[in-house]
């Protein structure tokens, strides 16, 4: 069963349909990060008109990972399968955890790139 569409290396065009492997590939690399992650809960992005449907999966710390979907009953599916809740971004949002994992992030590497400046 194809669960998630990927950009073509062939043809370069999204929304072509992966083949079994890299569905499957995307398929446990998503499932490794559920089950490496703590309070991982899934919001389901609609499809708009520069991005295809897409599944976020945010843990309990604000980080997330985001994968395109071929429709909203993958994600469904997806979430059912590992126990998850899942949730409408359109009509829930997103966390405040997220954004919060996100500015974090940013000030690390800020304060990685100044140290790496001020020794060299």
């Amino acid at each position: 069963m194809g669960l998630f569409t990927r950009r073509s290396k062939q043809t370069g065009q999204s929304g072509a349909k992966p083949s079994r492997r890299e569905a499957q590939a995307t398929s446990d690399a998503l499932a490794e990060w559920v089950a490496n992650r703590r309070g991982v809960e899934v919001y389901v992005e609609p499809k708009t008109a520069v991005t295809e449907n897409s599944v976020l999966l945010v843990a309990h710390d604000g980080e997330f990972t985001r994968r395109r979907v071929p429709s909203p009953d993958v994600a469904r599916t997806f979430a059912r399968k590992h126990g998850l809740p899942i949730y409408d971004a359109t009509v829930v949002g997103y966390p405040q955890r997220m954004r919060d994992y996100s500015r974090r992030e940013t000030i690390q590497r800020q304060r990685e790139l100044r140290k790496a400046l001020d020794e060299g």
